[in-house]
């Protein structure tokens, strides 16, 4: 208990299943945590589980493709708790559909979730933390940055970009940088089961075949990434940044 006792931290796509995990874990382990979503009702449940549980949360609509959004959401957070320590970079999209069949609008959205909202969160950031001494950012890319698979182009590169991306950014904020004291850190996941997941288990055929790559034998829990959150935000992560934490049961040790 205790891990990140007294740190602030915003956790985006916090209505989802890694996202409420991730929020629900930084809150038991003493965090005052801001949990933002375009789902009101369901972030307001999330930060209600976390204050029941004798934490402290704040409920946000927000919609990370939205450079005002993350504005008012900074704003707020500085308002309200005079810091931010820990930004989770989590809301995320998928699409699974061949290249062909991908329209342009399709990849569009879906890079302005995957990609312009973990850089807009980035930037907002960047400009509170250095202001008070340096914090940590989280950015939740996917194994699909790491490896290529069929029916999923668009994701697969959105969350390339979050790779490269994070590793740029990590210098940025580093002594070889402008010196913010700001660690930025990304996880790799493998099939998590979460709503995301579902369209796969709708065809036993792919649902085997995608279960077939984690050397484990089985997909993730919500609760493998949110521990992996949970370090990379803690002081136990000190001397990492620019780091790629992979959590994939194996998938790309093969």
């Amino acid at each position: 208990m205790g891990r990140v006792q007294d740190k602030v931290a915003i956790v985006t796509g916090g209505a989802g299943g890694l996202g409420s995990a991730e929020a629900l874990l930084l809150g038991k382990e003493g965090a005052t945590v801001i949990v933002t979503d375009v789902d009101q009702a369901a972030v307001e449940s999330v930060a209600a589980e976390i204050a029941k549980s004798g934490g402290k949360a704040l409920a946000i609509k927000h919609d990370v493709t939205r450079e005002s959004e993350w504005g008012k959401v900074i704003d707020r957070a500085l308002e309200e708790f005079g810091r931010l320590d820990v930004l989770v970079n989590n809301a995320g999209v998928i699409i699974y559909k061949t290249i062909e069949d991908t329209s342009l609008a399709e990849w569009q959205w879906l890079m302005r979730v995957n990609l312009d909202g973990v850089f807009l969160g980035t930037k907002a950031a960047i400009a509170a933390m250095k202001k008070t001494g340096g914090g940590s950012i989280v950015n939740i890319a996917s194994v699909a940055g790491l490896i290529g698979n069929p029916d999923a182009a668009a994701y697969h590169a959105s969350k390339g970009g979050v790779r490269s991306f994070s590793r740029a950014a990590a210098i940025e904020c580093s002594k070889a940088g402008y010196g913010y004291n700001i660690r930025v850190n990304s996880i790799y996941p493998g099939v998590i089961e979460t709503k995301m997941a579902d369209d796969l288990k709708l065809d036993e055929s792919k649902y085997r075949t995608a279960l077939s790559w984690h050397a484990m034998g089985h997909f993730g829990e919500p609760q493998d990434v949110a521990y992996g959150v949970l370090y990379l935000a803690s002081d136990e992560s000190k001397f990492l940044t620019g780091s790629e934490l992979v959590i994939d049961g194996g998938w790309t040790a093969r």
